[in-house]
């Protein structure tokens, strides 16, 4: 936490704004404009997986339907699909970002409207906060007449040629769970430039009420939005936004300082143009048996570490979907290791984790 979030929640309950609506709502979503500052309109809702699930349903995806998706991710970029019955059609990784490749997703789509099922959205995630390769990407969607969601959950404060993730997709997403880079306990947000998507977005988040006197519903809706409460907090936390990038930015290059001189390990650099807010720090060894070990070695230290998300397409829930692989993402998650990345680490505590590494590669 920073300094203000306690102020805002105060506010909140001084004024009896408790509910899904308020001054904290409407400031917080304000504030995430103004940041990413590229004339979108944003709407705080209660996950980042909600947000997903409206974005989906918003560019009309329904059952039948199918959707390219990015194999390696966190289970939120997949799961609303299946809530609205279509089906995940998973995209392996390009080695340059980790992120959905151009080159696969492009002969997916190709393959999918040959057998008349032609994608109705685009899944593209900036996986650990690295951006993915935008430009080809929104090129082959263009192309094709295919909408983009925009899964920038990992990604707030990243940008590419100084344009601020989430302004890319037709929609982007933010997630404020947690674990993210900042938080509200649990939220999200939607994210885009037409501004009847942001008032879809919280219709729909609201139930669906029809404007009328009394409670009419004409569509299905949903209880997505933001409570008054979190956005207090999270109003505060977008106050030290900038000061949590630097911190994990500061994160990822001690570790590389300290070591890139081992051969055995490899770091994702950002590519010309790219900046990265580094929400996690991770590590390619050479083999899943040294990823082990240093996991291991860590755990037995105290020491939290994860091995990179495993692929949608491995997951035992989606291994009957189409997918397109080369193998890239089942690579990553065989060597990959996600380093402690708080952006409260001390230097001591940075120091204590890259001595028990070098300690298990020396």
């Amino acid at each position: 936490m920073g300094t203000n979030e306690q102020k805002y929640v105060d506010e909140a309950f001084r004024t009896n704004w408790i509910a899904p609506l308020g001054p904290n709502v409407n400031q917080f979503e304000e504030a995430i404009q103004q940041f990413i500052n590229n004339d979108v309109h944003v709407a705080a809702l209660s996950s980042g997986t909600g947000a997903i699930h409206l974005a989906l349903e918003i560019l009309g995806v329904g059952k039948g339907d199918e959707v390219i998706c990015q194999s390696l991710t966190f289970s939120a970029s997949a799961n609303p699909i299946k809530y609205l019955g279509a089906t995940p059609v998973f995209v392996d990784s390009e080695k340059e970002t980790w992120n959905i490749s151009p080159k696969l997703m492009e002969k997916a789509i190709l393959d999918r409207i040959a057998l008349g099922k032609k994608p109705k959205a685009i899944v593209a995630v900036h996986l650990y906060g690295m951006p993915y390769n935008v430009a080809e990407i929104t090129a082959i969607a263009t192309k094709y007449e295919i909408p983009v969601v925009e899964d920038s959950a990992e990604a707030l404060g990243s940008s590419v040629n100084d344009v601020n993730c989430a302004s890319f997709g037709d929609i982007g997403i933010l997630s404020f769970n947690g674990n993210k880079i900042i938080t509200t306990s649990g939220g999200g947000a939607l994210v885009s430039k037409n501004v009847d998507f942001k008032k879809k977005a919280v219709f729909l988040a609201t139930q669906a009420r029809d404007d009328a006197p009394h409670y009419q519903h004409s569509h299905v809706g949903y209880n997505y939005r933001m409570s008054n409460v979190l956005a207090g907090i999270g109003r505060g936390q977008m106050e030290v936004l900038n000061d949590r990038v630097a911190a994990r930015r500061s994160n990822f290059q001690f570790y590389k300082d300290k070591l890139s001189h081992l051969e055995q390990l490899e770091f994702l650099n950002e590519p010309e143009g790219y900046f990265s807010n580094r929400w996690l720090s991770c590590i390619l060894t050479p083999s899943y048996e040294m990823r082990e070990r240093i996991r291991y070695a860590l755990s037995q230290e105290d020491i939290e570490s994860r091995p990179i998300w495993k692929p949608m397409h491995l997951q035992p829930i989606f291994k009957n979907e189409p997918n397109y692989s080369d193998g890239t993402s089942e690579e990553l998650f065989e060597r990959g290791l996600c380093l402690p990345s708080g952006s409260n680490l001390t230097n001591q505590d940075l120091e204590r984790i890259v001595s028990i590494i070098l300690k298990e590669l020396s």
